[in-house]
Parts: C-alpha cells; structure tokens; sequence
C-alpha cells in the first residue's frame, strides 16, 4: 500500500526564492529612488542657479561692472561671475553672467546699450 503524502506548507527552498526575489526588487527600488533624488537636486541647482544669473542681469543693466564672489545665506555656496564684453554692434554692450555651485553652472547674456 502507497502512502500519499500531503503537503499543505512551504519548503525552504520556496522561502529562499522568495527573498531572492523581494531583495532584488528592493535593490532595484532603492537604486531608482536615489537616482531620481539626485535628478532632482540638480534641477533645484540649475533652477536656483538660473534665478540669480537673472537678478545679478538685471543689477548689471544698472551699472554694467566685471565682479565675482560668493553668495551669502540663502544661497550658500553659490558663486559668481559677471563680464562685460564688447558686442559686434557698436553702440551695444554684452552683459554676461556665470551662476555655479558644485559641477553645475548657468550662463547668461544679455545686450544694453552702451552709456
């Protein structure tokens, strides 16, 4: 006579797959999530970056003047620099600003008229 047996639980070798499995879809979770958050600090960068490149413009549109430094609070660790160049136009100055913190950086340039 042939005993049958019925096995209702789950074997170790089943558990073993499974965490196989779970510890692969949180590496790749945990990998994504940190590649998405450095995404996004780099774009608050360039954003930040982009912001102050337009208000140190429109200083310059004021008195055009060739400066650089550093920011104070709230932007700690920004750093500038501004250019005035001579345009291919005559009577026009080029008014250019360079915005950066860390390996990012944002040019800007903009036309007056000379004074």
């Amino acid at each position: 006579m042939k005993e049958l047996h019925n096995h209702k639980g789950i074997t170790l070798l089943e558990v073993i797959i499974s965490l196989a499995i779970l510890t692969g879809l949180l590496i790749t979770l945990i990998y994504t999530l940190n590649y998405h958050l450095s995404v996004a600090e780099r774009q608050n960068i360039i954003t930040l970056c982009t912001f102050i490149a337009k208000e140190k413009i429109n200083e310059m549109e004021k008195s055009p003047i060739s400066t650089k430094g550093y920011l104070d609070e709230p932007y700690t660790g920004f750093s500038y620099e501004t250019f005035v160049l001579d345009s291919k136009l005559p009577s026009m100055l080029e008014i250019r600003v360079k915005v950066s913190k860390d390996k990012e950086s944002v040019i800007l340039s903009q036309l007056i008229k000379k004074r």
